[in-house]
């Protein structure tokens, strides 16, 4: 018989005659005609589309200390107080980077979350990544932790290959342990590993229907990370499951009733998608997008969390409080205080993001900074457009480069007819006609610029 209900979601009477079983299949199903391993995965339609359904507060969450140390030397106790800081200081007092995770195996990682629980901000909640055991589980509560995450492997990948367990045998292991973590005083965040490989409707669905009657019986909020593990998600209408990342968010919602504030998306970017597809996770019901500073994680990285500040901008129209000049701070200090190396053609945080190296590009930004700039990088990073000197810089960024010199010395620009600003442009040129390769040092332009200057224009 199908049921007819009012959604609470949507206030439209709705017709869904399906209760989805678990399949206890003997074999694991691979989808070996989307993933055959030997060529480039498979990107399917069935063109069935899903309605847009972005909730009212959508916000960041943060995994720097937990999947952002899996891939880079773990932090010192002290880093991460500092990091754990400035971050709150990007979220701003409406706590738009809501959490952050951490481990708590190690001394200096407890240490760490202490130190950082002892501050008493609100936002980032300190939640913790821990191995489903009871004693792990009362670690976390003793010191005063309320959220943790959960593994739970949902892939046959995962359940068969690695477990080596049957999707039976795995749902009661999950329920299991979330249950032992309700128990415990603690809120579950649940963990669903590599769910763009995963029978959705053979496994994730009813295993996600389970754990919220779990959640209605104990009166606690279970909250599912739809975990894009290997970065296969894609945004596209129309796109099949289990790829679709629209499909996985309204899944989840309409046929496992889970609720928007009880859904994050966790993507990896494998394959260059996953600021998009977290944007896609937000757009169709999901509250959070989890990600990490830098996109620092394992193997290509997780979502950057300096993107999605800017990517809920663009869609809100609004930075909401947050402080996007300690994106900045933030990484002067991880290259300056961890040693880690930013790429220099990184966006928002890369030495050479704002730079150009065209003399075309230089002439527009010395006529109007506008013309070549993403935005207004100084007021919202603290970071001026820079033109680099090199074999393509033409006169007209010779010219800028010396008169964003003299700027800070209050000094007047040079037009480019100057003959200082032709002479410095005639060694330049003399420079690569004789062979360099590499671009011209600050130091050398504003040390041939007193050489040709001598006090003159």
């Amino acid at each position: 018989m199908q049921e007819i209900k009012l959604s609470n979601k949507t206030f439209k009477l709705e017709q869904d005659p399906y209760i989805y079983q678990l399949q206890d299949i003997a074999e694991p199903e691979l989808f070996r005609e989307i993933y055959p391993y030997t060529e480039t995965p498979k990107i399917p339609f069935n063109y069935r589309r899903v309605p847009e359904n972005m909730p009212r507060d959508i916000y960041i969450t943060d995994t720097s200390f937990r999947d952002g140390q899996q891939s880079r030397a773990p932090y010192t106790t002290e880093q991460m107080v500092h990091i754990y800081k400035l971050l709150h200081k990007l979220g701003g007092p409406n706590g738009m980077i809501r959490q952050t995770e951490f481990f708590v195996y190690s001394d200096k990682d407890r240490k760490a979350a202490e130190r950082c629980l002892e501050l008493g901000y609100d936002f980032p909640e300190i939640t913790t990544w821990i191995r489903a055991s009871k004693k792990d589980f009362e670690l976390a509560r003793s010191i005063g932790i309320k959220e943790t995450g959960i593994l739970v492997s949902c892939s046959d990948y995962h359940i068969f290959r690695k477990m080596g367990l049957t999707r039976r045998q795995a749902m009661d292991k999950y329920i299991g342990i979330v249950s032992d973590c309700i128990e415990a005083g603690l809120r579950p965040r649940c963990h669903f590993e590599d769910i763009t490989r995963a029978d959705f409707y053979g496994f994730v669905v009813p295993f996600a229907n389970k754990l919220m009657d779990l959640s209605h019986e104990s009166g606690i909020p279970v909250k599912i990370r739809a975990c894009d593990t290997m970065g296969y998600g894609v945004p596209y209408p129309g796109a099949a499951l289990p790829r679709s990342v629209s499909g996985i968010i309204y899944g989840l919602q309409h046929h496992a009733d889970v609720p928007s504030e009880m859904l994050e998306w966790h993507g990896h970017n494998d394959f260059y998608k996953g600021v998009v597809n977290a944007a896609t996770a937000w757009m169709y019901g999901a509250a959070a997008v989890n990600c990490s500073l830098l996109g620092i994680g394992e193997r290509t990285g997780n979502i950057p969390l300096e993107a999605m500040v800017f990517e809920y901008a663009s869609l809100r129209g609004t930075l909401n409080g947050m402080d996007t000049r300690a994106i900045t701070e933030i990484a002067e200090y991880l290259e300056k205080e961890t040693g880690y190396e930013i790429p220099p053609m990184t966006p928002f945080v890369g030495r050479s993001f704002n730079l150009t190296r065209a003399g075309i590009h230089a002439d527009g930004m010395m006529k109007d900074p506008e013309i070549y700039n993403i935005f207004d990088t100084e007021a919202l990073l603290g970071r001026a457009p820079k033109v680099a000197v090199s074999a393509t810089s033409g006169v007209a960024g010779v010219a800028y480069r010396v008169n964003e010199y003299r700027a800070s010395t209050g000094e007047a620009p040079l037009p480019k007819t100057s003959p200082v600003i032709q002479r410095i442009y005639e060694w330049v040129c003399a420079e690569y006609d004789g062979g360099r390769i590499t671009v011209i040092t600050d130091e050398e332009l504003i040390g041939k610029y007193h050489e040709v200057s001598g006090g003159s224009n």
